[in-house]
């Protein structure tokens, strides 16, 4: 019998990842096919893959939006593709796998050695994505820390005492946000050139918010970070004798200075006044394009929840939080909480329309909803994607839109429900909450409008 092996992970490290794990090992034992997920969270490495495993594997499934290192699989057949397909086709990707030859080397699950045009177009444009977002996977705990900790000092005040336990969780909090446009732009760098990218990233990421081009400017800085590294290591030649003084001493000394001499007299000072404008904008738009952003970026948070649109949407409110906007951060998270409590609230309103199995998982998306983790809708919206994301996208839309127009400013990034029990954490919260019941609300009348009946009891 063969054996087949499989690595999932996402950015988040929270749900994508163990979703699709779950998805793939279901779909294994229902084809008798003995498999090991391996999943690489926000925990770290579980249930990891070993050399002598590897070795008795036929092939491997690799479903990630993250680096995974594929060294260890050298000389093993591997199918490779997005997190979200673990989730939506696990079954073929296990047919893929189990068809593949078994001398075969590694490779994606793309068919032929030649790619076209538009396959190269789409694998750069993955790439782009997957660095992204491994800078913003090692963002997220520093800021989702950092803001709940300043959240918690609100506890004592906006503005707590100086010496007070609320001022030292603020100056805690404070430090964490700090640093987190340097470590989005060193693993932005990281992912691209490896270690020898991520000092530049990082001298790079701590100019870009010295400079105050904030989130942007610590986009800009990594992917320049990463591919300058890439570029003096393919033109730099040395005797093998001197070969050694490249990653220690040229690589670091000469990248560090083309970057930061970049940012500093090229790209830092247009990048604070674009990111200058964009906050001006921000906080004095009128009612009708806070209405209109926050539509947008509600309908972008459950357009692939937890996909690209989704983490863009996120990224996007995360990054004004450092510069004083928390409009659009409350708009997202009453929007990436509105498709699975919109979920459960259907399955309450019309049983009928859902089996046994989906009721009980709809229940599971109500407390997920109510987290602020998106993902709990994805089995519904990858069963029935024509109806369900419509209807996921106009009630994300309608609470984004809701929550702006009733002027709600969220300082955490991350809490979901829990995080309405902070005083000042967010503002007119009532109106807020109003906001997320409208939205579920809207959500679960048009997923039971669109869906069909599943069963007469």
């Amino acid at each position: 019998m063969k054996k087949l092996l499989a690595v999932t992970a996402c950015p988040t490290g929270i749900a994508h990842t163990y979703m699709a794990a779950e998805s793939i090992q279901k779909a294994a034992n229902e084809k008798n096919v003995q498999i090991k997920v391996e999943t690489r969270g926000a925990v770290g490495v579980e249930n990891g893959l070993t050399p002598e495993e590897i070795a008795e594997a036929h092939a491997i499934i690799i479903a990630a939006d993250t680096d995974v290192d594929e060294s260890r699989f050298e000389g093993k057949p591997v199918v490779k593709v997005p997190v979200a397909q673990g989730i939506k086709i696990p079954g073929e990707l296990i047919e893929q796998a189990l068809a593949k030859e078994a001398t075969a080397p590694v490779a994606s699950s793309s068919a032929g050695t030649e790619k076209s045009s538009a396959e190269t177009k789409t694998s750069s444009g993955n790439s782009i994505y997957k660095n992204l977002m491994n800078g913003v996977s090692n963002m997220l705990p520093l800021v989702v820390a950092g803001g709940l900790i300043i959240a918690l000092s609100f506890l004592w005040g906006i503005n707590p005492p100086e010496g007070s336990l609320g001022a030292s969780l603020g100056a805690i909090g404070g430090a964490a946000m700090g640093l987190m446009i340097p470590i989005l732009a060193g693993f932005i760098a990281f992912s691209i050139a490896g270690k020898s990218g991520l000092a530049p990233g990082l001298v790079g990421g701590v100019m870009a918010g010295s400079l105050g081009a904030g989130f942007l400017g610590g986009i800009i800085a990594g992917f320049l970070a990463g591919y300058v590294v890439k570029f003096l290591i393919k033109v730099i030649k040395l005797p093998k004798s001197f070969e050694g003084l490249k990653p220690i001493l040229l690589i670091p000394l000469l990248s560090v200075l083309i970057v930061g001499l970049l940012m500093h007299y090229v790209i830092g000072t247009p990048l604070a006044a674009l990111m200058g404008a964009l906050t001006s904008w921000l906080q004095s738009m009128g009612s009708v394009n806070a209405v209109l952003l926050g539509a947008v970026l509600g309908a972008m948070m459950a357009i692939d929840m937890g996909g690209p649109f989704n983490k863009t949407a996120y990224t996007f409110a995360v990054g004004l939080l450092g510069s004083g906007v928390f409009g659009p951060m409350a708009a997202v998270m009453a929007a990436g909480m509105t498709p699975p409590l919109g979920i459960w609230l259907a399955t309450v309103m019309a049983p009928k329309k859902f089996t046994t199995e989906e009721r009980g998982a709809g229940k599971v998306a109500g407390f997920l909803g109510l987290s602020f983790i998106t993902e709990g809708a994805i089995p519904f919206g990858a069963a029935d994607p024509l109806r369900m994301i419509p209807a996921f996208m106009v009630g994300s839309g309608v609470a984004g839109a809701l929550s702006m127009a009733f002027g709600a400013a969220l300082r955490a990034p991350h809490g979901g429900i829990f995080v309405m029990a902070i005083p000042n954490a967010i503002t007119n919260v009532l109106l807020y909450a109003l906001a997320i019941v409208i939205g579920t609300v809207v959500t679960a009348v048009l997923v039971n409008i669109l869906k069909r009946n599943k069963i007469t009891v």
